[in-house]
């Protein structure tokens, strides 16, 4: 397989090196809450250094760049948000998805720390993941990056047949709660550390189907999972740990699901043999090196060998329509093999 960015002379290089320009300069805009300040205005840019207290110049390039970006409108002299820019990168709107921007924009420094990583093999600084400001933040901002996507793979993803469902190390809660809209008889719990749940319960009182959700707060790496549940959902967790973590966590949730369960994977999963493809998913094992001691993107083919070392017996890739789901490909369900008949004794004579 060719290599999809195509970088096989210098100025490939150069390009692909030179990326970093766009990316920077919309993080300049966020730094600089240009987008919440411009809000459903139009300015003229003087009006609008004056506001920024920026410099009149450094703003008429940095807004020429995001009008041509397509983030800004520039009609003659005067500069407005476009639809994106008004709605999610704008503090003052609803749609506003500032939790995601605020995790994209501190990525930008991490990201620079990655020499370090690779001599060293794990972070070189991370954020204590049981410190509850951080997971809290942590958790809007998972909750931000899956309003678009969890209502279409809900709606792809059938789970009519099932009553209990388990959202495990779900955060917000915002899969689970776009399944439970799609099927009125449904009941969920998510599964999460106190902090997490804490937001969840917080997006759940917003909604009436939020009603049928309940709250387990357990490290469920250590701890056993109480309760049976007809369908587990295990979404953009098992990057986080090792294979032995995730290995060790698939034989109990064997045990966790009734008889016919299904546990639904949904991760950034390596798709070639060589495991190099798609692009995202070897990008994203960096971003594992940069904040977990043992996380990593997995290949389909071993992580359906774990599952049936762990006792599943059918594992599929789910197909969803291209551009609908969290990842290409990254969606596997695997199903508990069905109790054998009972057999009745015979009778005495």
């Amino acid at each position: 397989m060719s290599h999809p960015s195509g970088i096989s002379t210098f100025d490939d290089f150069r390009d692909a090196v030179s990326a970093y320009r766009l990316p920077r300069i919309l993080l300049t805009a966020l730094d600089l809450k240009l987008f919440t300040v411009i809000g459903g205005r139009s300015w003229r840019l003087a009006t609008l250094a004056r506001r920024l207290r920026v410099s009149v110049r450094g703003l008429e390039i940095l807004c020429r760049n995001l009008a041509s970006a397509g983030l800004l409108n520039k009609h003659g002299a005067r500069y407005e948000n476009g639809p994106l820019a008004r709605a999610a990168l704008n503090a003052r709107s609803p749609q506003y998805r500032g939790a995601y921007l605020d995790l994209l924009r501190g990525h930008w420094e991490d990201w620079s720390q990655l020499s370090e990583s690779v001599k060293k093999g794990r972070p070189v600084e991370h954020d204590d993941p049981d410190d509850p400001v951080y997971r809290r933040q942590f958790t809007w901002a998972m909750h931000h990056r899956s309003l678009t996507v969890a209502p279409q793979v809900a709606a792809q993803v059938s789970v009519r047949d099932a009553e209990t469902f388990l959202d495990l190390g779900g955060g917000p809660g915002t899969f689970a709660l776009a399944f439970l809209a799609r099927n009125p008889r449904l009941r969920a719990t998510v599964c999460d550390r106190p902090p997490a749940l804490q937001v969840a319960r917080e997006i759940a009182a917003r909604v009436t189907h939020g009603r049928r959700l309940s709250f387990l707060p357990l490290d469920f790496m250590t701890r056993p999972i109480p309760g049976r549940y007809d369908v587990i959902w295990y979404s953009n967790v098992l990057h986080i740990y090792s294979p032995a973590e995730n290995q060790a966590l698939f034989r109990r949730l064997a045990r966790a699901l009734t008889p016919r369960g299904r546990l639904l994977i949904q991760d950034a999963f390596v798709l070639d043999r060589n495991g190099l493809y798609p692009e995202e998913a070897n990008l994203f094992a960096v971003t594992m090196l940069l904040f977990t001691e043992g996380g990593n993107t997995y290949g389909l083919r071993e992580t359906t060998g774990w599952l049936r070392e762990a006792g599943f017996r059918s594992v599929r890739p789910i197909r969803l329509r291209k551009g609908t789901g969290d990842w290409e490909g990254g969606l596997l369900e695997a199903s508990k093999p069905s109790p054998p008949p009972q057999r009745l004794a015979p009778r005495s004579r």
